[in-house]
């Protein structure tokens, strides 16, 4: 029979536990037990202390279990799902050629994106893998950085100069797209924005409204609606630019959840696409070839992108533990343009 615990010796202390007795935060009693720098002698005495009185075992076995086995960790509050279902593809085939171990904590807001960084430090992770939205969080950066843990974002427009980056370059990659439309005859051309607080969809956005100047055409107010790269985003952002008169003849969404969304309100209007409307989109997630008709979009290569992320993170722990420090990669990959049947070209108007 167990003995039953007491106020004293706890049956089960955690890292939380030992930093409340020790006076400091689970970050640094993460530090001292990981042997990380940056942690003072009297503070590391102190948190070394209330181990010893808590009787905190740090899972050691499971450590040795794990030998040449790192642990990247994968934090995500992403929208859409398509564009995670890539990114999962991409990183839990690369960890497996690589000895990493993926392991996922999901955030919304502040408070559970502490929680999150906290769950995935206790657990020992070796590396962090940032995707959008949240690479382009200063504070969720600046959360990682100061824990010490080696961090690459993925799809971020403007990378930190402090942290490595796997991305493509949505500008010129919105600009395409832009010029494709514009080639196709289209003059009327209407766009569904992205979340703002993402980088990439302010410069999609930009490379938009750049190529309609560069045509002589002005894009008035009522032909842009704010989407946030989420499906219903999309319903409620193609309403509106369908709800004018007249129509645009086409449609450009900041990613493909949102174009599909745009493709649905247009087939419940009886449009006909791309005969009436042409929709296009961003990313080419699975999504863009399982509606109907299928899009238009540029290709993101997302699980190229999650498997150079891996090995640029595990190349980068593998040379911290030698030693070695170097500075921070911006990998910048291929984007391309893939044209379906949601695009054709412009109707011929009487207006």
């Amino acid at each position: 029979m167990t003995a039953p615990s007491t106020p004293d010796t706890p049956a089960s202390a955690t890292v939380h536990d030992v930093a409340r007795a020790a006076g400091v935060s689970a970050m640094t009693v993460s530090r001292v037990i990981n042997g990380r720098a940056s942690v003072s002698d009297a503070t590391r005495s102190k948190v070394e202390a209330a181990i010893a009185a808590l009787r905190y075992e740090p899972n050691l076995a499971a450590r040795e279990a794990r030998t040449g086995t790192l642990r990247i960790g994968l934090l995500y509050s992403n929208p859409s799902a398509s564009f995670l279902s890539e990114f999962l593809v991409g990183a839990m085939e690369q960890c497996r050629r690589g000895g990493g171990q993926l392991m996922l904590e999901r955030c919304d807001d502040l408070a559970s994106q502490l929680a999150a960084i906290d769950s995935l430090v206790e657990s020992s992770v070796d590396g962090m893998l940032v995707p959008p939205p949240l690479c382009d969080d200063p504070a969720v950066l600046a959360q990682l950085k100061q824990r010490g843990i080696p961090v690459i974002a993925v799809a971020t427009a403007r990378p930190s100069p402090g942290a490595s980056a796997v991305r493509i370059d949505d500008y010129q990659g919105a600009l395409a797209m832009t010029r494709h439309l514009l080639d196709l005859g289209h003059r009327d051309i209407a766009f569904i924005q992205g979340d703002p607080a993402h980088t990439p969809a302010l410069l999609r956005q930009q490379a938009f409204c750049d190529a309609m100047r560069e045509a002589g055409i002005d894009v008035p107010p009522e032909r842009i609606a704010q989407g946030y790269f989420t499906y219903r985003s999309g319903l409620d952002a193609a309403r509106q630019l369908l709800s004018a008169q007249p129509l645009p003849t086409a449609i450009f969404a900041s990613n493909d959840d949102m174009a599909a969304a745009a493709l649905a309100v247009a087939h419940g209007m009886g449009l006909q696409v791309p005969q009436t409307l042409s929709i296009c989109g961003f990313d080419d997630t699975p999504v863009a070839t399982i509606v109907w008709p299928e899009l238009t979009t540029i290709r993101q290569p997302i699980a190229d992108m999650a498997r150079a992320a891996v090995t640029l993170v595990l190349n980068e722990i593998r040379q911290r533990r030698a030693g070695e420090h170097r500075p921070a990669v911006h990998r910048l990959m291929e984007f391309s343009l893939v044209e379906r049947a949601s695009t054709a070209t412009a109707p011929r108007r009487s207006d």
